[in-house]
């Protein structure tokens, strides 16, 4: 049962979903002609918290892309969200770009540009803020969007680091 298909998302078996961020074409001039080379950068992830992306190449845009999903769907990594939003805000870098990501209140939606919320759509999230800054090349906002998630950690997790119990830190003890 496909939710919403445009032409940038697919639903697919094991209910993952790509966005498709970038396609890009190179030409490779030789003695006999043009060259048409093309990468697909995509977003891949299972609306639960997992995500992953990568590039794929190709003489194709459908081989590329197909090459990107796979790759995509191999590097995925779990990211610590709180009911529909993130935990904390965090901010992410990757080159000259960064990325600011704020928790939300239920409601408010995702409010992000393009690459970011192609990302927060492939995890799940339903509420959050964000804000990129900078560079506004789309495969360096996705990298620092990915680089803000992977530093959130549970609340379970930085109880087990602490060496302390959930409640314990909520009371301050």
């Amino acid at each position: 049962m496909p939710e919403k298909d445009t032409k940038k998302s697919s639903v697919r078996n094991n209910d993952f979903v790509e966005f498709v961020v970038d396609v890009n074409r190179v030409t490779k001039v030789t003695k006999g002609g043009k060259r048409f080379s093309f990468s697909a950068f995509v977003v891949s992830g299972d609306r639960k918290g997992r995500i992953g992306i990568a590039l794929g190449k190709s003489r194709e845009v459908s081989m590329a892309i197909a090459k990107a999903t796979n790759k995509a769907r191999k590097s995925m990594f779990n990211v610590a969200l709180r009911n529909d939003t993130i935990p904390y805000s965090v901010e992410g870098r990757h080159g000259a770009c960064r990325v600011v990501l704020r928790s939300a209140s239920k409601g408010t939606g995702v409010i992000a540009g393009g690459a970011v919320r192609a990302v927060m759509e492939a995890l799940g999230v339903k509420d959050v803020l964000t804000k990129s800054l900078r560079s506004g090349s789309r495969n360096n906002v996705v990298k620092a969007t990915l680089n803000a998630l992977a530093k959130l950690r549970s609340a379970e997790e930085l109880a087990r680091q602490r060496g302390k119990t959930v409640q314990e830190m909520v009371r301050g003890i």
